[in-house]
């Protein structure tokens, strides 16, 4: 008994444990998108109101359908998605009143309509949202116009009404932080490609495959991350065009613009470094002390480089452990290691440089660094740059 009541104690204690994540994870969900939550629903109410008291349309239900299908739009594509909007509803109403005028209304005519919509857009080269649109827009034609008198000119109203004014929410009523949304679109990506560096550091240490080879897999599934801050960085610019109130970000936002392709690029190369490093270990090739501290340094570099764009810092820091991470590497290489040792030593530098460009410098300073950090042979014959790494030079600011 007393065996099956721990048992039982224990199993309550994970469930309590799992519920309090479970309830953490959808909390944390319900912060990300409460802002968009307020966003569409300031934006559906406005453009209903504008819609009926100021346009005297007496049912405007597709102008709050207009700005919420906007608003739920991708960041960074609201304003294509009202022009798309606008275009799938002329091609929908011309579609369908063309068809009605000629075969009129029953249900083989509204799957020609249908039909004729998505050829019609296709054949055009629009984007699935205009032709979901056209196709959308051609069936309520079809199926409203029987009863309701003159729906096109409202649903052409309503959906400029609708996507302006979820723009006029997004930009001026009620903008986000885009700096505060770029914060939380590369956080995923920067902790995704540290704690793998830091695992594969910990597995060539131990010499541990496995662990190393699942650094690797789960470096690799990096598209989902990389996709969020790339559609964030669309989002910022946006918002920073259209809303006065964020123009004075745009500096800190082209930082951030220039760090996606650098970061992507540190991905892969991280991804080739920590492959090799499989290799390495399966091989039994000789794993110099400094090699895994190399990268361990590259991964505290990554969450420098993180909380020093956060705060809106000089990466100064990041940039130094960048070179650290060099220069551990140049020992190790002086050491001694082997042909996939060699490559590790490389990767370490390769990646070191693409988070210094990352970090705001060019790449051709970045390389010049990252030799210099390496230990190039000295006059003496002594590969400089041994030890503790070197501060870099002073840095061109960021901005």
């Amino acid at each position: 008994m007393d065996i099956d009541g721990a048992r039982i104690a224990e199993s309550v204690q994970q469930l309590h444990v799992r519920s309090k994540a479970t309830l953490h994870d959808r909390l944390h969900r319900v912060r990300m998108s409460l802002g968009l939550a307020l966003q569409a629903g300031l934006a559906a109410g406005l453009s209903w109101l504008a819609a009926h008291e100021l346009l005297g349309n007496p049912q405007p239900v597709f102008a709050p359908i207009s700005a919420v299908g906007t608003l739920a739009a991708s960041v960074g594509q609201r304003f294509r998605r009202t022009v798309e909007l606008i275009v799938g509803v002329a091609i929908g109403v011309a579609v369908g009143d063309l068809i009605i005028y000629f075969l009129g209304t029953g249900p083989w005519q509204l799957g020609l309509v249908v039909t004729a919509a998505i050829v019609l857009t296709v054949f055009a080269g629009a984007s699935v949202a205009i032709v979901i649109q056209a196709a959308a827009t051609a069936v309520l034609i079809v199926t409203l116009s029987p009863s309701t008198e003159n729906l096109e000119i409202p649903r052409f109203v309503d959906a400029f009404v609708g996507g302006g004014i979820a723009l006029l929410v997004t930009a001026v009523l009620l903008p986000l932080n885009p700096l505060r949304v770029l914060n939380r679109a590369a956080r995923p990506a920067l902790d995704l490609l540290a704690a793998q560096l830091d695992a594969a550091a910990d597995g060539l240490r131990e010499r541990d495959r496995d662990k190393v080879q699942g650094a690797l897999e789960r470096l690799r599934d990096n598209k989902e991350v990389l996709a969020a801050f790339t559609e964030a960085i669309e989002g910022a610019k946006e918002t920073v065009t259209l809303s006065p109130a964020r123009w004075h970000r745009r500096n800190e936002l082209a930082h951030y613009a220039e760090a996606v392709d650098p970061i992507d690029r540190a991905m892969r190369n991280s991804g080739t470094l920590i492959r090799r490093a499989v290799t390495l270990i399966e091989d039994e090739e000789a794993v110099p002390d400094p090699m895994p501290d190399a990268v361990a340094h590259l991964a505290e570099s990554v969450r420098l480089l993180k909380h020093e764009f956060a705060v809106g810092e000089e990466p100064d820091k990041a940039r130094e452990r960048s070179l650290r991470a060099v220069s551990e590497a140049g020992r190790a290489y002086a050491e001694g290691v082997g042909f996939s040792g060699s490559v590790v030593i490389a990767q370490v530098r390769t990646t070191a440089s693409d988070l210094l460009v990352a970090s705001g410098i060019n790449q051709e300073e970045a390389n010049r660094w990252v030799r210099r950090s390496f230990g190039e042979q000295d006059e003496a014959g002594k590969p400089a740059g041994q030890g503790s790494a070197p501060r870099p030079p002073t840095a061109p600011p960021v901005g």
